[in-house]
């Protein structure tokens, strides 16, 4: 019997977005799993984490919290996190999860001195990533959907790069065989990252920037969406005793 995903889920949607699912959902869409694949622990709102033994693999979602404010769930998952990582557990984070994970590890997580990413952005993969099993074979630069304020500062020690942004030089990193963060989101659609825009339109239009501008930039992004499919399939094909 094959053993599920587990996905730490760590915040949900925006109000405006809600009503196109949870952010398991899209993850789980996005992944090309079933719901028979994958079980949900709902850390923000004070699930307990089983034991990451039971999983091929696991997958920690993005947050409208902040890292840095060491929330008592937030802490509690990173010690969770920080066991599975050294138990050689496959581990994935998307935006707040890829913080949590390098925060975990020892890396540090704070305002992103570039400021917000917001949108349909061109993601540059490294000279690193030329063996990485989940970017070896993406395009030298590729298109994600992104939006951000915090960013991974420093990275954990034994981190590798993976890929950066012009805004953002740590967008994904892997540390060990098994372990990746990403601070682009792999599991928003077109429809998810305008959506978001307009939910942040206020603040993107007091920074400076023009949301309609943005909106009208967004394009699909398969490349990025395919990483995570290869973290799957990765997981999937890892021997576990």
């Amino acid at each position: 019997m094959t053993r599920p995903f587990l996905i730490i889920e760590t915040g949900q949607p925006v109000p405006t977005m809600r009503r196109h699912g949870t952010f398991p959902h899209w993850i789980r869409v996005a992944a090309g799993l079933s719901h028979h694949d994958v079980e949900v622990v709902d850390v923000e709102r004070g699930a307990a984490l089983p034991d990451s033994g039971r999983y091929a693999g696991v997958i920690v979602t993005g947050s409208g919290a902040m890292v840095t404010e060491r929330a008592d769930w937030s802490e509690r998952s990173a010690e969770w996190l920080r066991a599975a990582a050294h138990g050689g557990v496959p581990l994935f984070g998307i935006c707040y999860g890829h913080q949590l994970i390098a925060h975990a590890l020892g890396g540090e997580v704070g305002e992103n001195p570039r400021g917000r990413e917001m949108g349909t952005y061109p993601i540059e993969i490294t000279q690193a990533a030329g063996d990485d099993v989940l970017f070896a074979v993406a395009p030298a630069q590729f298109l994600a959907q992104t939006t951000h304020l915090q960013s991974v500062l420093r990275l954990p020690e034994g981190a590798v790069i993976l890929a950066r942004s012009a805004l953002e030089p740590h967008h994904a990193f892997r540390w060990g065989d098994r372990v990746w963060g990403v601070q682009f989101h792999p599991e928003f659609s077109a429809t998810h990252m305008r959506g978001y825009i307009r939910a942040r339109s206020g603040p993107l239009y007091r920074e400076g920037a023009d949301p309609v501008a943005l909106v009208a930039a967004v394009r699909a992004a398969p490349d990025a969406r395919a990483v995570l499919q290869r973290f799957v399939r990765m997981a999937e094909a890892v021997p576990r005793t």
